[in-house]
This record gives C-alpha cells, sequence and structure tokens, in this order.
C-alpha cells in the first residue's frame, strides 16, 4: 500500500494516548516499533519495519509492506471517533 509520509504521521498524531501501547501489545511488538511504523527512528530498541520513503511532495510516498499496524490505528481512530459523537 501507498501513502504519503505526511498522511502516516497525522495518523499516528490522531491516535488518542495509549494508542501505540495498545497496538504493540497485541501484536507482541516493542512500542518503539510501532513508532518506526509511523515514522520514527527508535532503532536501538524497535525494529524495522516494513516501510520504503520515496521523496517527494508531501514528505514523499511511503510504501508499507504490511499493513497491520494502519489498519489496528485506522481502527482505534474510528472506534474513537464513534465515541465522541
Amino acid at each position: 500500500m501507498n501513502i504519503t509520509f505526511n498522511e502516516l504521521r497525522k495518523i499516528k498524531d490522531d491516535l488518542p494516548v495509549g494508542s501505540i501501547r495498545t497496538i504493540a501489545q497485541s501484536l507482541n511488538v516493542t512500542e518503539d516499533t510501532v513508532r518506526n511504523y509511523f515514522g520514527g527512528s527508535h532503532y536501538k530498541s524497535g525494529e524495522c519495519v516494513g516501510m520504503h520513503v520515496e521523496q517527494g511532495p508531501d514528505g514523499g510516498i511511503v510504501a508499507l509492506d504490511d499493513t497491520t499496524i494502519l489498519d489496528m490505528a485506522q481502527t482505534i481512530l474510528h472506534k474513537h471517533a464513534h465515541e465522541i459523537n
């Protein structure tokens, strides 16, 4: 899947507090690994993730090898939006 870097960061920034931990625990990975998925660079305590960035507008295009973390984040955002309304 392709997404702009800025869109990916916006999804991360819009997540409710504790969402990174929730995703990490669900997938049995470190929180830094989840942060790396969203463009972080915490490689001492987190793993590399299958994302490849090509320079361009909006921070460039990010090609994601696996959308599991993104899908979980979007589910959390959708649920959070319904709870607010």
